[in-house]
């Protein structure tokens, strides 16, 4: 919640007059637990119990890479609770497309054996533990082909140089959404962070052409 992108997205809604929330799941930043203790529907479950307990009327839900999932996740859960989504390179069953398609057989072993295995990170220097159960877990809450019966506003925002989620990711997910208003912006040279002064920026317009 410290990074480039929430932080723009506080100042902003600030600017505008507008309650603004952000958060870490169970396991990530300021938030206790350990990461590989978490699941998706863990994560979804933070994410709604924020949206519970500490919010107040329609909400934009604003979701970047697993947060994108998570987002739709939510929206899913509490429907008449959300005016619009905002996915930033949204990640969607990146378990199954991203994570299980590229198992080396060494990692394949070492979750039969250990039940997980570290995921080197071009974000951190240790990696991520990747647990058995996160994978098995995450089957519960897949989203892809769809449909996905959200009727909200729905926009995605990708880069087409995202080397983590390909770009494409965020076609199939338009396709899947029930809603009609679904818009992608695509940027060319855009990698999977997009935090850039000049994809800040059409984050920014991005949510403001749903609130």
């Amino acid at each position: 919640m410290t990074g480039i992108k929430a932080t723009s997205l506080e100042r902003w809604a600030r600017d505008q007059g507008r309650a603004f929330i952000r958060f870490d799941y169970q396991g990530h930043g300021a938030s206790g637990g350990e990461w590989a203790d978490g699941s998706i529907g863990r994560w979804r479950d933070d994410a709604l119990a924020v949206l519970d307990q500490l919010t107040e009327g329609p909400q934009v839900l604003v979701g970047s890479s697993m947060g994108g999932w998570i987002a739709l996740l939510a929206a899913l859960a509490r429907p008449d609770r959300v005016a619009g989504l905002l996915g930033i390179a949204p990640a969607p069953d990146f378990t199954e497309r991203m994570i299980r398609p590229r198992l080396s057989p060494r990692e394949i072993d070492a979750l039969a054996r250990e039940g997980r295995f570290i995921a080197p990170s071009a974000y951190d220097p240790e990696g991520y533990p990747i647990t058995r159960h996160l994978l098995e877990e995450a089957r519960d809450h897949l989203l892809l082909p769809g449909p996905i019966p959200l009727h909200c506003p729905v926009r995605l925002l990708h880069g087409q140089r995202d080397a983590d989620i390909p770009w494409r990711t965020s076609l199939d997910l338009a396709e899947a959404l029930s809603a009609d208003d679904v818009r992608i912006t695509l940027v060319k040279d855009g990698d999977h962070r997009l935090s850039r002064p000049q994809d800040i920026a059409l984050m920014l317009q991005l949510a403001e052409s749903l609130v």
